[in-house]
């Protein structure tokens, strides 16, 4: 049984950001953003808008690459950490508005992950039952509603946006989906975080008046770990499905730092102009990321049949992860 990507969609809201805006913000500059992340701009949701907002666009657009019907869907799988609400799941929200009337749905939270992991369960779902043809999986996140824009070490990262990739189940046909490799570390977890806002410390007067409701960051360990890390999951994936790093036509990782993804290429080691980024128009969006990637690859006619793609992430939790796919 085979699955395929049939559509792939993003959106970024229409607000853009940019280095110089910051240095109106806070005590940084355009200089030291680019040199450090690679960002130069990211894309900043309006008031009203939530992360079902984001995630229905890149949705329509996935959807309506592939020709299919939103009623046609079997499954919607979210991942993200900026959910509307604690629940309903947005997942419920965005079966809703698309009018997916046969689809069952759930959040995913794995940060950055999310979309790695959300790819895998949707995979392992279709594999198990062919009655799920068509599955929705989607990333999306609204950062700027968790970040502190008073910290210049975090509110420089950030930006907001959503992708959609749509699964299709192909019996007798190749799976594009060739192997992986997820992990979590919970020892490591108050390396990237997010206080408050959950059980352990609901929200109060007490975690507002410390900004526990925003990122908390480590940068100079999330950096080390992020590199062995997705370095260990490319090269478990690549030895599972017996494909050498020189057969990869494409590394996309998420887009948190460009001198991580730089990193990452080296030790590989795969030539920098086969590594997908786009940090420096979004920043990090979170689970968002490697979606958005793919889909501007796709519409750029960057991807052609049969090339393989190595797919890589890390984020809170600590949580990390590669997927090779054949397209």
């Amino acid at each position: 049984m085979g699955i395929k990507i049939r559509g792939t969609g993003s959106y970024a809201p229409d607000k853009v950001l940019t280095n110089a805006d910051l240095e109106k913000m806070v005590e940084t500059n355009d200089e030291w953003i680019r040199t450090r992340t690679g960002i130069c701009q990211r894309h900043i949701s309006a008031p009203e808008q939530a992360c079902s907002d984001l995630a229905e666009q890149a949705a329509r657009r996935a959807l309506d690459m592939a020709g299919v019907a939103p009623e046609e869907l079997s499954a919607i799988i979210v991942a993200t950490i900026t959910p509307d609400h604690v629940f309903p799941s947005t997942a419920c929200l965005l079966q809703h508005r698309l009018g997916a009337t046969k689809a069952f749905g759930f959040d995913l939270e794995a940060a950055c992950s999310g979309l790695l992991f959300s790819l895998e369960t949707a995979r392992g779902l279709m594999s198990a039952n062919a009655k799920y043809r068509y599955v929705l999986v989607i990333g999306s996140d609204k950062m700027s509603a968790v970040v502190n824009w008073e910290d210049r070490n975090t509110c420089v990262l950030f930006g907001d946006g959503a992708s959609a990739l749509l699964l299709e189940n192909c019996p007798g046909e190749e799976d594009s989906f060739l192997a992986s490799d997820l992990g979590v570390d919970g020892n490591s977890l108050e390396i990237l975080s997010l206080p408050a806002g959950g059980s352990r410390n609901p929200a109060s007067m007490e975690t507002v008046e410390n900004k526990m409701h925003y990122v908390h960051m480590a940068g100079r360990d999330v950096f080390k770990l992020a590199v062995n890390a997705m370095v260990s999951s490319c090269r478990k994936v690549l030895e599972e499905a017996n494909v050498s790093i020189d057969q990869v036509r494409w590394l996309v990782p998420h887009q948190a730092n460009e001198r991580i993804m730089k990193a990452v290429a080296q030790r590989l080691p795969l030539e920098e102009e086969r590594v997908f980024m786009n940090i420096g128009k979004y920043g990090n969006t979170s689970a968002a990321s490697i979606g958005i990637c793919l889909d501007e690859m796709k519409r750029a006619d960057l991807i052609n049949p049969g090339d393989y793609i190595l797919l890589t992430a890390f984020g809170g939790g600590l949580t990390w992860g590669a997927i090779l796919i054949r397209w």
